[in-house]
């Protein structure tokens, strides 16, 4: 633990809305860090690394569409982004057999390499927290982070 840190909460600690709020937007600062350094270093921006992340974690076949509304980006802007992401090497485009229409996005192994690489030391870091708790409790954690990424795919700012 870090002098400056916090100690981490015990068993009774606050589990509040502050307390959450405040964990997630300190993990959210430290990865943020993390993912523009990365973007910097491969000549991308954070939102290219955000669309590396959609096109790598996605059930299916991403599309430019689907990114597009994943994003919350203008069509230009997502073409742009892939422009960029495609000359770095991070990604291919292919055309669907059936409908030559529909575009599918790939992420490329070298960029997978390129990216385990860099993101290592997260890796190291997210395995030494891992060890500091039970299976149960990795369990609960897991659900907790995935009913929330559930609940946060919903949430859109009000409008202008």
């Amino acid at each position: 633990m870090r002098p400056t840190e916090d100690p981490a909460p015990e068993s009774g600690a606050s589990t509040d809305l502050q307390a959450f709020a405040v964990q997630l937007r300190r993990m959210n600062g430290e990865i943020n860090r993390v993912v523009h350094a990365f973007a910097a270093g491969q000549n991308l921006h954070a939102t290219d690394v955000q669309a590396l992340s959609a096109i790598l974690d996605a059930d299916e076949p991403m599309t430019p569409g689907r990114l597009r509304a994943h994003l919350g980006l203008t069509s230009g802007a997502v073409t742009a982004c892939l422009d960029r992401l495609e000359r770095a090497g991070h990604i291919r485009r292919s055309r669907e057999s059936q409908d030559r229409r529909v575009v599918h996005l790939h992420y490329q192994d070298s960029a997978r390499s390129a990216a385990r690489a860099f993101f290592h030391p997260l890796a190291v870091a997210t395995e030494s927290a891992r060890t500091r708790f039970d299976a149960g409790e990795l369990e609960v954690a897991i659900r907790f982070l995935a009913a929330l990424n559930e609940e946060l795919s919903d949430v859109r700012p009000p409008s202008p």
